[in-house]
């Protein structure tokens, strides 16, 4: 690959520093970032002015996470405020691909954590990102991002900053780009500390990404998947055969909810014998045999999947409770409990405590 110049690898010259208010002012937002730290606890850095007072003393923690000697880089995976569904679902799967390419090769000696990327002021369009740091700061692990970088041809292409400090201590970051085999450097701005915001950074992304709000959002979701995931469009058929509005019958139908291995499914078998009742399980049947193919797709596919699943549960349980009680293993219920709380305790901190495989969509 050839490079356009080589990367500096001594402290922020007195010539960089001299063009910072350039290179800032082409710097594209977000000029947030929270970092999950091994603790689960968070960090939050912002992205700031061009030219830091005398009074502006470097943050130390903030040089104990981003700082030398080691090194350490940034990469977020771009989506605009108001990218349609084909948008997130591809920012999805190049943010899910990078997770996997980042945990192989020269990579695997590296810290890899969590990074949240937005914008102040409470507007949607989070990015999902991660943070790399090399314990050796070694030209391999520089060489191979910007080779990851460089393979990414397709939109989205994620953002590559790298962290330095000049020589008074002051963190910076530098923004990269691979344009045709060439590293371009188009930003350039100082790190410093920030609050945590008042409205957590994903909550004005859930109604597009984890909770849909009706069939069409989550149909919508699996429709931009079919070219990749041809079971896609058997769920999809499946949908469009249930009826939009659906009413219970005169039978009772309880809900039997929990989380994983907890004995769900021991018990609804025993209830729906007790009472001699028909025994439905969400996903339902129909489509359970792909759950382990969407399973391992990013979050937003995986759940429109679950969710259209509902929509067939839903019919289902109309058509059923015409006639006998019904007993459901798993409901829409415990899934739009979880859900929204899913990206703020696991996408972003990482602690995978909730349940994945819930549905994200109650019934209307």
């Amino acid at each position: 690959m050839a490079f356009a110049r080589p990367l500096l690898r001594r402290p922020l010259s007195g010539q960089l520093l001299g063009r910072r208010g350039v290179c800032a002012g082409a710097m594209a937002p977000p000029r947030r970032f929270v970092l999950e730290l091994p603790d689960c606890t968070l960090a939050h850095f912002a992205l700031g002015a061009d030219d830091p007072g005398d009074a502006d003393a470097p943050d130390p923690r903030l040089a104990a996470l981003l700082g030398p000697p080691e090194r350490s880089y940034s990469l977020c995976v771009p989506v605009t405020p108001d990218a349609g569904c084909g948008a997130r679902v591809r920012a999805a799967r190049l943010h899910q691909r990078l997770l996997h390419q980042l945990r192989r090769g020269p990579f695997q000696r590296c810290q890899l954590l969590r990074l949240l990327c937005y914008c102040p002021g409470g507007q949607a369009g989070a990015q999902q990102g991660f943070l790399l740091r090399d314990p050796l700061d070694g030209p391999d692990t520089r060489q191979a991002l910007l080779e990851l970088l460089g393979a990414c041809q397709e939109a989205p292409r994620p953002y590559l900053g790298e962290f330095e400090a000049d020589p008074r201590g002051q963190l910076w970051q530098r923004l990269w780009e691979v344009q045709d085999g060439r590293r371009l450097q188009v930003g350039c701005a100082r790190v410093v500390p920030a609050p945590e915001p008042p409205l957590h950074p994903v909550v004005p992304d859930l109604p597009s990404s984890v909770v849909f709000l009706d069939r069409e959002a989550a149909r919508a979701v699996l429709e931009e998947c079919t070219s990749f995931i041809p079971e896609a469009r058997a769920v999809l058929d499946l949908v469009d055969q249930c009826p939009k509005q659906v009413q219970k019958g005169k039978c009772q139908v309880v809900a039997i909810e929990g989380l994983d291995a907890t004995g769900k499914t021991t018990v609804t078998q025993s209830v729906a014998d007790s009472l001699k009742a028909v025994l439905l399980k969400s996903p339902p049947s129909c489509i359970g045999q792909w759950r382990k193919i969407f399973d391992d797709e990013p979050t937003i596919i995986r759940r429109a999947f679950y969710s259209l699943g509902n929509y067939i549960v839903a019919s289902e349980i109309a058509k059923e409770s015409a006639k006998s009680p019904v007993i459901v293993d798993r409901s829409q219920l415990g899934g739009t409990l979880y859900h929204p709380l899913d990206p703020l305790g696991s996408e972003v901190c990482g602690t995978g405590l909730l349940d994945s495989s819930h549905s994200s969509q109650g019934l209307e």
